[in-house]
């Protein structure tokens, strides 16, 4: 590739200068105002070479990386400028994310190169999506015709210390299994904070590991050697821009300070392993390459100097940056009305509108699993940039057959199976989504999604971390609870669990529950033509059973999130409830003709505040009902909220019933015990009724 290496070297002093501009005048024990000090500096010092020439070979308009909190020379030679840099460390307005995460967690549409994708504090989780963004560019090239996409990349950047992660076993399998164009640039300074690198893998060499590993391009160099950084970066970004599949490049460099500001390193590095980091200080050796062959003296300390002066002049402009308004501190949660730079449909002008709030129902009572799929398959019809994806869900149709045929309809490259690996799934939708389409992902069961809690996370929090630059509107579907069978329930600690409280403690997803076939289209069709990511609980006892059953409200039929259902109207008691309880809560209201509102939340975030407050100041009484353990469940939420706004309304204390606080038993009569039954429910709500 050709290299002006005049920029490589501009970038590699500026990105040195800036670490020492941090280290002497910033941090703080060198700087005694609080708004202009750097609280977290890590320093790149001895990774700069290998990153800048890796983010000026990323030229095509639609490459992507995802870099890692030590990739400051990366952003600064892909269209950072210091200002940014300065800003985002000390918190300011005017830095990459408004304040609201750490400085050197970047996010950077495309300037001059790639689109930065939203780093993540949680180390590794940086490569699933950097795995959805490469899937995406094959299916946009091949399947959406975009010929612009023909010839794009990804890249994961990563330390020795991130290869361990389970993310990183993730993309690399989702990489090879699908040959994408994806490249693991993995800076080896053979320190993981303390730990060193034999401890992260065997032998302490990635490289020389994977390299019998199928469908993957292996390249071991030095990232402090010009010429030989250089053409391993070449290469690998050549081999995967081919079409040839992923590559991997390991590149040896020194990590030339601590960890963070103010780490000894001598309290793990040996005063002899010290100093041999310094003779592998990549600095000296680009002068080396670069002078008097290329450049002059005089030349190189015109670089100098200007980088010198770019930074004056850079701390002097941010110091007149306001620091963030604290009435923004829950902007960008969740989509305000403004579209983001990238992610979801919207920022392309390719989302289908949310339409009508009346069903218009026809034809025969459909369960809630027909209605699921019907739901998927119209809208998959409507919207290319539709992909149904997970475990099992192509041929098979899912574990519980919601996808049944399909793969038949649309094909194997929108609706396809995984590997076995959830921070896999969830990873890759982020990046797929990032990349402007909609995935909706399936988890088997709840449990299950456990291993993908560092992505959930990650892509909730998004929007809010990139101040709304960036967006990952994706739609979950998880099946949820205990199944119904013809010889009765069923149910075990792996399979069967609601659970669905800690979702709503998830910052910036929305969460619905339907319990009925026309709840579930309304609100699935409403999520797959939203903004913001959601996680679609679907429950096992609700899916092919009698109770659930409705007719087919139409195919614009759209359910707005937050709207409760009052399901019947009393004067005597309140009771809130969702899922699978919804019946339970039915058939024990039956003795009290007149006497109980029973209210469907439908939603949990948002829930309708309104219609249960306004019910509560009626009755005087309220009982929540839920299936989730009754320890920190959501019915806590809903009791607080009532304690504050209703307490003059009440003529009895507020009540809860859910699980016991365990896990699902798999012996029918154990789990019968540990669930809220008809008859306990009728119990109490005959004692409020009485109260």
């Amino acid at each position: 590739m050709d290299i002006d290496w005049k920029q490589v070297a501009r970038f590699v002093l500026l990105s040195r200068e800036l670490d020492e501009l941090e280290e002497k005048q910033l941090v703080p024990d060198k700087n005694p105002r609080a708004d202009l000090m750097v609280k977290y500096q890590f320093s790149a010092s001895g990774h700069e070479l290998a990153q800048v020439l890796l983010a000026l070979a990323l030229d095509h308009k639609h490459d992507a990386a995802n870099p890692y909190y030590r990739s400051r020379p990366f952003m600064l030679a892909s269209g950072l400028t210091p200002r940014e840099a300065l800003a985002s460390g000390m918190a300011r307005a005017g830095s990459m994310s408004e304040g609201h995460d750490i400085g050197v967690s970047f996010n950077m549409p495309r300037r001059k190169r790639a689109v930065a994708l939203p780093m993540s504090g949680d180390v590794g989780s940086q490569y699933a999506p950097a795995a959805g963004w490469a899937q995406a560019i094959q299916y946009r090239a091949r399947v959406l015709k975009e010929k612009d996409w023909d010839g794009a990349i990804a890249v994961a950047c990563g330390g020795d210390g991130s290869i361990a992660a389970n993310g990183f076993w993730a993309a690399l399998n989702i990489a090879t299994t699908l040959k994408l164009p994806l490249l693991f640039f993995i800076e080896d300074n053979a320190y993981g904070i303390s730990v060193p690198s034999n401890l992260q893998t065997a032998n302490g060499n990635i490289a020389a590991n994977l390299a019998a590993f199928g469908n993957l391009k292996v390249l071991d160099g030095d990232g402090t050697e010009p010429r030989d950084a250089s053409e391993k970066i070449s290469d690998a970004i050549q081999h995967a821009r081919a079409g040839n599949g992923p590559a991997l490049v390991r590149l040896r460099v020194p990590r030339l300070k601590g960890h963070t500001y103010g780490e000894d390193a001598r309290a793990y590095k040996s005063d002899a392993q010290i100093a041999e980091e310094k003779t592998r200080d990549p600095l000296p050796r680009l002068k080396n390459f670069l002078v008097p062959q290329q450049l002059s003296e005089a030349e190189w300390q015109g670089i100098l100097s200007d980088a010198r002066e770019e930074l004056s002049q850079a701390l002097s402009d941010v110091e007149k940056n306001p620091l963030p308004n604290p009435r923004d501190a829950a902007k960008n949660v969740f989509f305000n009305g403004a579209a983001p730079a990238h992610g979801g449909l919207r920022a392309e002008n390719a989302l289908r509108a949310i339409e009508s709030a009346a069903p218009q129902p026809s034809g025969a009572r459909i369960n809630l699993l027909d209605a699921i799929r019907k739901t998927l398959q119209i809208e998959m019809q409507k919207n290319l940039r539709v992909l149904i994806f997970g475990e099992d869900v192509g041929p098979r149709g899912g574990v519980h057959r919601v996808t049944l045929g399909l793969q038949n309809e649309f094909g194997a490259a929108r609706v396809f199976d995984t590997s076995l690996n959830e921070e896999g799934i969830m990873g890759r939708a982020q990046g797929m989504a990032l990349a402007g389409l909609l995935p909706v992902p399936e988890i088997q069961f709840r449990k299950y999604a456990d291993p993908a809690t560092e992505q959930i996370n990650d892509i909730g929090s998004l929007r809010w971390r990139t101040a709304g630059k960036f967006a990952a509107p994706i739609v979950a579907r998880i099946p949820v609870g205990f199944t119904q069978k013809i010889f009765g329930a069923l149910g075990d600690p792996w399979h069967s669990i609601s659970g669905e409280a800690i979702y709503a403690h998830t910052i910036g997803w929305r969460v619905a529950m339907p319990s009925n076939a026309e709840d579930a289209v309304g609100l699935l069709r409403t999520a797959l033509r939203g903004d913001d990511p959601t996680i679609f609980l679907e429950h096992r006892a609700l899916l092919d059973t009698e109770p659930a059953r409705r007719a087919y409200p139409g195919d614009d039929y759209c359910l707005p999130f937050g709207i409760a259902n009052v399901l019947t109207r009393g004067d005597d008691l309140t009771v809130v409830t969702w899922g699978a309880m919804v019946y339970r809560c039915l058939e024990a209201a039956r003795a009290f003709e007149n006497r109980v509102s029973i209210i469907d939340l439908r939603t949990i975030i948002p829930w309708d505040r309104e219609t249960v407050l306004e019910s509560v100041k009626q009755t005087g009484k309220a009982l929540v009902v839920h299936e989730d353990t009754l320890t920190g469940g959501f019915a806590g939420e809903i009791i607080a909220m009532l304690a504050q706004q209703a307490f003059e309304f009440l003529d009895a204390p507020i009540e809860r019933m859910g699980a016991l606080d365990i896990p699902v038993p798999f012996n029918v009569e154990l789990m019968n015990a540990m669930l809220p039954s008809v008859e306990v429910i009728r119990e109490r709500m005959e004692r409020l009724l009485k109260y």
